[in-house]
């Protein structure tokens, strides 16, 4: 089995900052992309960013410039630092993770949401 798991949010005032972290856990052989989704009340989820494995990255162009995508490969984690943050970054942040199992298949999985609001 496999665990994705978020954490790092919060409450933080307007222009303030968040360093979010995902971490997967279990039968990994590797993964693929990781990337970091929201969901604000009464919208869909929307894609924030996502890093692939060779490094190369993916931003929304509602957090280019303020968010930045890392990962740490060895410990199956990626990472979110979101930083000059605004009121409408409120959100559940949710990570996801395309993951080889030892099985030989891939499987894409969730974290539980790690919930950031920003206050103006």
């Amino acid at each position: 089995q496999v665990q994705v798991v978020e954490s790092g949010g919060g409450l933080v005032q307007s222009g303030g900052s968040l360093r979010l972290s995902c971490t997967a856990s279990g039968d990994i052989v590797s993964i693929n992309s990781m990337d970091w989704y929201r969901q604000a009340p009464g919208n869909q989820r929307e894609l924030v960013a996502l890093i692939r494995t060779t490094g190369s990255t993916n931003y929304a162009d509602s957090v280019k410039g303020r968010f930045t995508i890392s990962r740490d490969n060895a410990k199956n984690t990626v990472y979110l630092q979101a930083n000059s943050l605004k009121p409408e970054d409120t959100a559940v942040y949710y990570c996801r993770a395309d993951v080889k199992r030892l099985n030989g298949f891939t499987y894409q999985y969730w974290g539980q949401g790690t919930q950031v609001t920003v206050s103006a």
